[in-house]
């Protein structure tokens, strides 16, 4: 791993501030396509029980004044785009009486406000109301855009939610750094020698023709990729679930690395490919003080999976640990900046490096209890 410094420091002052990485990633987006709920980050909760209503406003905002990624707006100065965080910031909470809607239009309404656009010039990028139901059932419903906030972070308002509720008027300890310390800090440090030897490492990680997982389709992919998809769930036996856990254990593996080698074999399945990239999202929080964090931190990894030679499933996860492990040692690398050093021959109906993702949510603590 590379060397990081003792500590990440406060900024001088809170004028403009670069973006991070990840963020830059995201403006770039917008700049593209304005105006898209594609990195809205939706929340539905429901809150059963008696609510304080009042509490509740004061609470969501006591967590927009401690976070300063919930009060930042982005804009252009230089030719650069920069963060403009705002000193105070109110988000009020609707309230919709929903009692007499039939569900279909409650989750018409729902979705609506979900996929409603953000203007990242103005703000703010969270919104926030409630759905009352019957008098002792609400439905929370949040909207974030991604720019600000990701997976980690819904554990850290939570849990900030509901300390601040609980005791009404409540004053956490202070945060050590805020998000634009970091972005600051992350500049700084990644680049130079640091920055040459992740690049280096990744660039031997996918040294050679990238391969294209090429799995059997139903229809033509289409020349430009689109965002056009299905979701469909299912849930695996808990027995299952606790065999897999005991396996991982007995092998010495995260169940990550269990679950994405397992993957990796329905690839094989149904591609007979021994050589493919799978693309895996990383929370990225690598600093203790990242860790309390509301902001976007979140990183893409590029894991090079390896079937060659018939393994057995013990020797598959033996390769994907060590791919798993060196690619945590070096996730600081961002993943535009690998695309854009490896160069790989662009498809607008492809995704560059990668065709398929696995993604491992175990955010098991970001549960919402109001007392």
């Amino acid at each position: 791993p590379e060397a990081r410094p003792v500590e990440i420091p406060r900024r001088a002052d809170d004028g403009p501030a670069l973006l991070s990485f990840a963020q830059q990633r995201l403006w770039f987006h917008e700049q593209l396509e304005p105006g898209q709920p594609t990195y809205n980050v939706p929340i539905a909760v429901t809150l059963t029980g008696p609510l304080d209503i009042a509490a509740l406003e004061a609470s969501l905002n006591s967590i927009v004044q401690r976070h300063a990624s919930l009060r930042t707006t982005f804009t252009v100065m230089d030719d650069e785009p920069v963060q403009i965080i705002a000193p105070t910031l109110h988000i009020p909470l609707a309230v919709i009486d929903a009692h007499s809607l039939p569900e279909a239009d409650v989750e018409t309404q729902i979705v609506t406000e979900a996929r409603a656009p953000f203007d990242l010039t103005q703000g703010p990028l969270l919104r926030a109301r409630v759905l009352r139901c019957v008098e002792t059932e609400h439905i929370l419903q949040l909207t974030f855009h991604h720019i600000v906030f990701d997976g980690w972070s819904l554990g850290v308002f939570f849990r900030e939610l509901g300390a601040f509720y609980a005791a009404r008027d409540a004053a956490l300890p202070e945060l050590p750094i805020q998000y634009a310390d970091f972005a600051v800090w992350q500049r700084d440090w990644l680049q130079g020698n640091v920055l040459q030897r992740q690049l280096a490492y990744w660039q031997r990680q996918l040294s050679g023709p990238v391969p294209v997982l090429n799995l059997p389709i139903d229809w033509p992919r289409p020349p430009i990729q689109t965002h056009n998809g299905a979701l469909h769930r299912f849930t695996l036996p808990a027995s299952l679930y606790a065999a897999a856990q005991a396996l991982a254990q007995e092998e010495g593996v995260s169940l990550f690395m269990l679950l994405l080698s397992a993957f990796e074999v329905l690839l094989y399945r149904y591609t007979g490919q021994e050589d493919f990239v799978v693309g895996a999202p990383i929370a990225n929080r690598t600093r203790s003080e990242a860790e309390g964090l509301i902001g976007f931190f979140v990183n893409t990894l590029a894991l090079r999976g390896d079937l060659a030679g018939q393994p057995t499933f013990h020797e598959l996860l033996d390769r994907t640990r060590l791919v798993a492990l060196e690619a945590y040692d070096h996730q600081d690398l961002p993943f535009e900046r690998l695309v854009e050093a490896l160069q790989p021959e662009r498809d607008l109906s492809r995704s560059p490096l990668f065709q398929a993702m696995f993604s491992f949510q175990n955010n098991g603590n970001a549960d919402l209890r109001l007392r």
